[in-house]
């Protein structure tokens, strides 16, 4: 809290809480309701302002931002279309419960409801898809407004909160005194789990004959990870992540089986399916990992561990619920287990760890090569060796996104990072964009596909401004890939408007918004081609990859169907 109070601006008030609240980007775009704030903020430079060329990829930015850091995202909009050409970024931070906190300008109080000049009704319109929303009615109560939007945005299960500031409050005069805290009595998130469920998790645990931990983004949100390791390797059960959750548990760990869900491994799917024992970890069982419920896990009592209680028993009924901080949780289980004097099970001769390594041998994720051909797996298994699986992966969504989370095997968390819940196109080079201020000293790689690169082209004028040497893994293969694939396997390959007609010249596109362009047809020229670009540090490349058209991507389960009935690759024997 600030010694002395002074009066100030409401545009300089929102200055200064960005400022005492330790904002070190924020992501908008300009417009007449919110110039009083961008006049404020050109006669200051310690939040720094980074102009994206639409608010969609303001959103994303941020978004991506909070991802890579932990630290909350911040948007800066105006009103109209302004906060409705945010939307798509804000529902798809909602989606992922990824904590970012949206400003808006509106237009002036006694204009509202009017239908006035770039008016639209913020708080309905993105009601659905926040956590919160608050509408600033009084410049003295803008300070209070920010600190609860930030505070709400990062406790308790986090999401994007927004602000909506008609122009006229940014006008006016108040005193300035940014808040230590807030306290907000509707609102207490739990953080500790109950003993009484602790106990009984436990011991669940130990009488388990075949063990599954089930962990997803949860476990990342809330900077878990080292806790989930200790855990599991306490116990020596086998762990699956889900999307939202890869790097949680290193993926180079012999605990690990991969990925679950529709494009899991065959091991993850048929240990869920056949496990005695799931326990689910910041994961909300969405229908992606779950395919059909009524086939769902049939032999599991459930032990489930989320922040949130109404995720809990949503969509799959548990045994041991458990509402609290995954890290806290963990904790408290590691703390009952060791007293009990648990240790790992002997997995050479554990009778589950044989069966799940005769699921493995079936080597799900093997593919045929075809001469020169690119394979776009192959491609992902270059970029892993090449950057040492130490890069921070932003991607699109279709079949790029899943072949990225197969073939680049993630150990640690935040450096995967992907629109899981929501799907959002567009989304991988913004997002980029946003990590690579957040994370300057790491390698940032966009895996796309020529259909989602275009959705949000534009912000390679943002990544030229700002000096960001973003490298773009695009696998073209001239299709929506993932649509296609849909349209080949349930609707008789009539591939209706799957085909991308009149796709620009990649390479001179990037050249044009001064960057370097790299074509690659042939296999053979991959790493190499990978390697030359890794070694330019200081410039955006975007890496044209053409690929094989008709490479679909397995597992995957049929929408309906069961995790245990999967398509495999035509090569595939189960075994």
């Amino acid at each position: 809290m600030n010694d002395v109070s002074k009066k100030l601006r409401g545009a300089e008030i929102f200055v200064e809480a960005l400022k005492d609240e330790g904002v070190e980007y924020l992501f908008g775009y300009p417009g007449g309701a919110v110039l009083h704030i961008y006049d404020a903020l050109f006669k200051q430079d310690a939040v720094k302002h980074v102009l994206t060329r639409h608010e969609q990829g303001a959103a994303h930015a941020a978004d991506g931002y909070a991802r890579a850091t932990g630290r909350p995202g911040v948007v800066l909009v105006t009103s109209g279309p302004g906060v409705t050409n945010a939307l798509t970024g804000i529902a798809t931070a909602y989606m992922d419960s990824i904590p970012l906190v949206v400003f808006s300008g509106q237009v002036p109080r006694h204009l509202i409801g009017n239908d006035a000049f770039q008016e639209v009704d913020a708080i309905g319109v993105t009601r659905p898809c926040v956590k919160h929303s608050i509408l600033v009615n009084d410049v003295g109560d803008l300070a209070e407004a920010i600190k609860k939007a930030f505070y709400i945005a990062t406790s308790g299960r986090p999401g994007p909160v927004l602000v909506d500031i008609p122009k006229d409050v940014t006008a006016d005069v108040a005193e300035y005194e940014y808040p230590a805290s807030v306290e907000i009595r509707s609102y207490r998130p739990t953080t500790r789990g109950h003993p009484g469920q602790i106990r009984k998790a436990a011991q669940l645990l130990q009488d388990a004959r075949r063990p599954m931990i089930y962990s997803g983004g949860g476990a990342i949100l809330d900077n878990a990870s080292r806790q989930l390791t200790e855990f599991a390797r306490l116990l020596g059960f086998p762990v699956t992540n889900t999307l939202m959750g890869l790097g949680a548990y290193p993926a180079t760990d012999p605990q690990f089986v991969g990925m679950l869900g529709m494009h899991g491994t065959y091991e993850a799917n048929m240990a869920m399916h056949h496990c005695d024992v799931l326990i689910a970890i910041g994961a909300r069982f969405d229908d992606r990992v779950t395919g059909n419920l009524e086939q769902f896990c049939p032999e599991a009592r459930i032990i489930h561990i989320d922040i949130d209680p109404s995720s809990i028993a949503k969509n799959v009924p548990v045994d041991v619920p458990i509402v609290g901080a995954v890290g806290t949780v963990l904790d408290q289980l590691l703390e009952v287990l060791r007293a009990a004097g648990v240790a790992p099970v002997d997995r050479d001769t554990d009778p589950w760890w044989q069966q799940i390594r005769k699921w493995q041998a079936v080597n799900c994720l093997a593919y045929a090569r075809s001469g020169d051909i690119i394979k776009p797996q192959y491609v992902i298994e270059q970029l892993y060796e090449a950057t040492a699986g130490n890069a921070c992966i932003t991607s699109d969504v279709g079949q790029h996104q899943m072949w990225a989370a197969q073939y680049y095997h993630f150990d640690r968390p935040r450096r995967w990072i992907n629109s899981g819940g929501l799907g959002t196109m567009g989304f991988g080079l913004p997002a980029a964009i946003g990590v690579q201020l957040g994370c300057p000293e790491e390698i940032v790689c966009c895996v796309t596909g020529e259909a989602s690169l275009v959705m949000c082209i534009q912000e390679l004028s943002t990544a030229l401004q700002y000096d960001l040497p973003i490298k773009i893994i695009n696998l073209n293969n001239r299709y929506m890939g993932m649509v296609r694939q849909w349209q080949e396997f349930f609707y008789d390959r009539r591939y209706s408007h799957s085909y991308m007609d009149a796709l620009p010249d990649f390479v001179r596109l990037a050249e044009s918004f001064g960057h370097v362009g790299m074509r690659i047809e042939k296999a053979t020229d991959v790493r190499a081609a990978l390697d030359e670009v890794l070694a330019m540090k200081d410039r955006l490349v975007l890496m044209d990859f053409i690929t094989d058209q008709t490479e679909n991507v397995y597992p995957m389960i049929e929408a309906g169907k069961g995790q245990h009935e999967m398509y495999l690759a035509p090569t595939r024997e189960l075994a």
